[in-house]
């Protein structure tokens, strides 16, 4: 069996963001990412029945979000979208509003680079096409 793991960081000013756990904290985040780009680094390994990894490798995505005024930090922050997301926002949701551009994976902004992730199962062999 084939085991897939991966987690994704935000990093802003070469500060990691983790998740935010208060309205507070996810107001703090956005402000650290308005105006500015940031970097979303995905890292992933694939094992098998717990051998060695097999293929491992880390994803990084550059993301720029707009200017933000304080009212739309506060709204955002009073959704439930920021409190399960490094960096505090989903590019999938509502705060796609606010994101000027995206250089590299988008599916890395939004949480695991698929198109990285499948060519790791087809080299070690545990996806095929046919």
């Amino acid at each position: 069996m084939w085991v897939l793991g991966a987690d994704t960081v935000v990093v802003a000013g070469g500060e990691i963001l983790g998740k935010p756990h208060t309205p507070g904290e996810a107001r703090d985040m956005l402000g650290k990412l308005a105006g500015r780009a940031h970097e979303v680094i995905t890292g992933f390994a694939l094992i098998r029945d717990g051998e060695p990894p097999a293929a491992s490798r880390a994803v990084t995505s550059r993301v720029v979000f707009r200017d933000m005024a304080a009212d739309e930090m506060a709204w955002y922050a009073r959704t439930p979208e920021p409190y399960d997301k490094a960096g505090g926002y989903a590019v999938q949701g509502l705060a796609a509003a606010f994101i000027e551009e995206i250089h590299g994976s988008y599916t890395n902004v939004v949480g695991l680079p698929l198109c990285e992730v499948v060519s790791a199962l087809k080299a070690v062999g545990a996806v095929r096409f046919f």
